[in-house]
């Protein structure tokens, strides 16, 4: 699939069990002993923990990257490439993983440090909108400070982030057919994830980031970009930025994508590429049957 995009999805996308099959491939044992001694816990017990351990933020992130990984480097083992690559917040570590920037443990090491930081930020809600007027949600954020689009997912499908009050206020004061509240920790990707932010600048700094072997389409910036400064800078802005998800899709047919696969459990960025560009055909790739059966 010469024409294909990849695709990781973030957290919300997890699931008890995730990865399991994965353990019978000796490369996947090996990033599976790898993960834990950079992590100090298994991430095969985590995932298989009946208690839904694997749903704690400090654990998602790491579970997450480390599936979507080995399931991207199953498929390159078997002779498949990307054209370009894209993560959808956490699932951009993975995708530039896969695009080469860094190795397997130094991305882990930064994902494990990500999920600290965000599992400590208390202040904040987040809230999914579907089904609105997308003029009407402008400007009802404009006139209410302390919020912010968070996840610009599709034409009808967003996220909204900041104080609670600010959140509760557009939440109540636009239509919509549905408006949840999410089950998160803070108000990620908002400016209320500065401190955080910062404090994560500092240990980006000193990773070396290498020249992308393909594009990548950072959460922050969709043009698409190899250096490895740029999609540093980028990544340091995903913290506290918004993830422009659906201009993402949008970009992929003129880059001359006719195919997205998305590596990892679930079908969230499926189900978001299908309502936002019809004409790309939709693969899913989230257990080791499914990396098997991928056409060449």
């Amino acid at each position: 699939m010469a024409n294909a995009a990849w695709v990781f999805p973030g957290q919300g996308s997890q699931a008890i069990g995730m990865g399991a099959d994965l353990a019978t491939v000796p490369l996947a044992q090996s990033r599976f002993a790898e993960a834990e001694s950079v992590l100090g816990w298994s991430v095969l017990d985590v995932v298989q923990d009946a208690g839904d351990k694997v749903s704690s933020t400090l654990y998602t992130q790491p579970c997450l990257y480390v599936v979507e990984s080995i399931l991207a480097d199953v498929l390159k083992e078997n002779g498949h490439s990307p054209a370009v690559v894209a993560g959808h917040s956490l699932g951009e570590y993975v995708a530039l993983y896969a695009a080469g920037v860094f190795d397997f443990a130094a991305g882990l090491s930064l994902v494990q440090r990500r999920a600290e930081l965000m599992s400590q930020a208390s202040d904040g809600m987040m809230a999914a909108l579907l089904g609105f007027d997308a003029d009407e949600l402008t400007a009802k954020l404009e006139a209410t400070p302390g919020v912010v689009l968070a996840n610009d997912n599709n034409p009808g499908q967003v996220v909204i982030s900041g104080t609670p009050e600010a959140v509760t206020a557009v939440m109540e004061g636009i239509k919509a057919k549905r408006a949840v509240k999410l089950n998160v920790s803070g108000a990620f990707h908002s400016p209320l994830m500065a401190d955080a932010a910062a404090t994560f600048e500092a240990v980006l700094e000193p990773v070396l980031f290498a020249t992308a072997q393909v594009p990548v389409l950072s959460n922050v910036d969709p043009a698409p970009a190899t250096d490895g400064a740029v999609l540093k800078q980028r990544l340091v802005q995903q913290m506290t930025g918004s993830v422009r998800w659906r201009e993402i899709t949008l970009a992929l047919p003129g880059l001359g994508i006719d195919t997205v696969i998305e590596v990892g459990p679930g079908n969230v960025l499926t189900g978001l590429t299908k309502r936002t560009c019809r004409e790309l055909t939709l693969v899913n790739v989230g257990n080791l049957e499914q990396t098997a059966t991928l056409a060449s």
